[in-house]
C-alpha cells in the first residue's frame, strides 16, 4: 500500500483517540459549556441543561452532565455515588480509545448509594469492604455522568445528587497525563499525526491493536522522536492526502448506515470494544463486533457523530438525515413526525435538533433544543399518539406545544431512547418517517 493509503488507514484508526483526548484536555483546561474547567480526579458539574453555546458533538439536552477526567497514574481513585431514589442516571466510563469499559447507574448497578475503586489494569492491591472494583484499560479515562432532569424546576434536586458524586485519589499522579506535544514547529496540517504518535505510545491499546499499529511504522507513527516538524516533502504530501482520504471515509460511512423510514437505528454502533468489558457492560457475542478492521471504522464514525455515546443497551441513538421521500432535511420545509404510541423505553425518549455538519444544538426563539416525553405541555392525541412538528419557522397556526425548531439550512435530528426495551434492540420496533408538509419557511 502507498504511504497515502497507510496514512488514511492511520487517520481512521487514530481519529477516536485524538478526538477523545482532545476533549479530555479541553475539559481540564476550559470546560465545556455548562461544565466548568476541572482538574483530573474531580467532577465538574453542569448546573443547567446544555444549549447552543455548548460546542460538543451531539451533546444531549435531556440530562445534566457531571463529567470527570480520571488519571490512575498515581494509583486507584475512589468513587462514591449517592442514592438517587429511583431516578435515572448513568456514569459511563470511556477509555482513551473511546471504548465504553464500565457503567454505574440505574440500569447497571441500581440507584442506591455505593462506593467503587477505579483501578489500573492488573491492580492487585487492597480493596475495602463494600467496594466494587472498576478496572480501567488506559491510564486516563473519562467518566461521563448524565443525570435525568425534567427542566429548570428540577435542577435543585439534580444539584443535591451531584454533591454526592465524589472522587478521591490517595496519591497524586507522578506525571502530567496529557503533556503538551513536545515537538515544536509541526505544521498544523500534520499535527493530527503528531498527537496520534505521542498518544499511541502513552496509552497503548489491546495487544491485537498494537500489532495493527506496526503497519504505520513507515510513516513515522512509531518513532520515538518527533518526525513531523521537518519531514521529507513526499511524506508530508502523503500524510496530508491520507488525512483527507480518512476524513472522507469517515464522513461517507457516517451516512451510509442501513436505515428504516430514514432512521439509522443503530443499537450496535458502540460494539467495537471487544477487549475491556467491565462492570455494567454486556460481555457477549451479541454486543461485540469481532471484525477488528470493521471495528476501527465503526469506532471512528461513532467518535465523529456521537463522541462518548453509550452502548445500545443503555441508550439507543437514531439519527435521521432524510424525509419519507428520501430528500435531505432542510429548514426550507416543515415536517411532521407522528408517533402512534410512545417509543418503548424504560427511562425516557427525546428528539433533539442538530445543525450540520457540526452536529451542534441550534439557537431558536423559544429555547427548545429537544422535545420528548418530559417536555412541559407536550400534547398527545386522544388515541395516545403524539405528532411532533419540525420546522424553521413557527407553525402557521401559532401552536408550538409540539414544535421542535430547526435551523434555516440542513439539519439532522437525533432520537434518543434511554433504557430501550427489547423491541428496539431486536429491530421489531420502527420509528415512523418524517413527513414533509406543505408549509415552507
Amino acid at each position: 500500500m502507498d504511504r497515502a493509503g497507510l496514512a488514511a488507514d492511520a487517520y481512521v484508526y487514530g481519529y477516536p483517540l485524538v478526538a477523545c483526548l482532545t476533549e479530555v484536555s479541553r475539559f481540564t483546561r476550559e470546560g465545556m459549556g455548562p461544565v466548568p474547567a476541572t482538574p483530573f480526579n474531580a467532577f465538574g458539574h453542569a448546573h443547567r441543561l446544555a444549549g447552543p453555546d455548548d460546542a460538543f458533538v451531539s451533546v444531549n439536552n435531556d440530562t445534566v452532565y457531571s463529567v470527570a477526567q480520571v488519571d490512575v497514574g498515581g494509583g486507584p481513585v475512589r468513587l462514591t455515588v449517592p442514592d438517587t431514589d429511583g431516578a435515572y442516571y448513568v456514569l459511563q466510563f470511556v477509555d482513551a480509545w473511546t471504548n465504553n469499559i464500565a457503567y454505574v447507574g440505574r440500569r447497571a448497578t441500581g440507584t442506591g448509594a455505593g462506593t467503587f475503586l477505579i483501578a489500573p489494569r492488573g491492580y492487585t492491591g487492597e480493596v475495602p469492604d463494600d467496594t466494587a472494583v472498576i478496572p480501567v484499560s488506559t491510564g486516563v479515562v473519562a467518566i461521563v455522568g448524565r443525570l435525568a432532569c425534567t427542566g429548570p424546576a428540577d435542577l435543585a434536586r439534580v444539584e443535591r445528587l451531584q454533591k454526592g458524586l465524589r472522587l478521591h485519589a490517595a496519591t497524586p499522579p507522578a506525571r502530567a497525563p496529557l503533556s503538551s506535544i513536545a515537538a515544536t514547529g509541526v505544521p498544523e496540517d500534520l499535527m493530527f499525526f503528531e498527537h496520534l504518535r505521542v498518544w499511541m505510545a502513552a496509552f497503548p491499546p489491546a495487544v491485537p491493536d498494537r500489532a495493527y499499529q506496526e503497519r504505520f511504522r513507515s510513516i513515522g507513527l512509531l518513532d520515538a522522536d518527533p518526525p513531523y516538524a521537518d519531514p521529507p516533502a513526499d511524506l508530508a504530501e502523503a500524510l496530508v492526502e491520507g488525512a483527507a482520504r480518512g476524513r472522507t471515509r469517515i464522513e461517507e460511512a457516517s451516512r451510509s448506515a442501513p436505515a428504516v423510514n430514514g432512521w439509522q437505528v443503530a443499537p450496535h454502533a458502540f460494539d467495537y470494544n471487544v477487549d475491556f468489558l467491565g462492570p455494567g457492560t454486556r460481555d457477549s457475542p451479541r454486543w461485540k463486533l469481532a471484525d477488528r478492521a470493521k471495528g476501527y471504522l465503526a469506532r471512528a464514525v461513532a467518535a465523529r457523530v456521537g463522541l462518548w455515546g453509550n452502548h445500545g443497551y443503555e441508550a439507543v441513538y437514531a439519527p435521521v438525515y432524510v424525509d419519507a421521500d428520501g430528500a435531505p432535511l432542510s429548514g426550507a420545509h416543515a415536517y411532521e413526525l407522528r408517533l402512534p404510541a410512545p417509543p418503548p423505553v424504560d427511562a425516557f425518549w427525546s428528539l433533539t435538533m442538530y445543525d450540520m455538519p457540526d452536529y451542534y444544538l441550534v439557537p431558536n426563539a423559544i429555547d427548545r433544543y429537544s422535545i420528548g416525553d418530559r417536555t412541559p405541555g407536550l400534547r398527545p392525541e386522544a388515541d395516545g399518539s403524539v405528532t411532533l412538528r419540525v420546522s424553521h419557522a413557527p407553525p402557521a397556526d401559532g401552536d408550538t406545544a409540539n414544535w421542535l425548531p430547526a435551523p434555516a439550512g440542513a439539519f439532522r435530528p437525533l432520537m434518543r431512547l434511554y433504557q430501550p426495551r427489547s423491541e428496539i434492540l431486536d429491530g421489531s420496533y420502527a420509528l415512523p418517517p418524517l413527513i414533509r408538509t406543505s408549509q415552507t419557511a
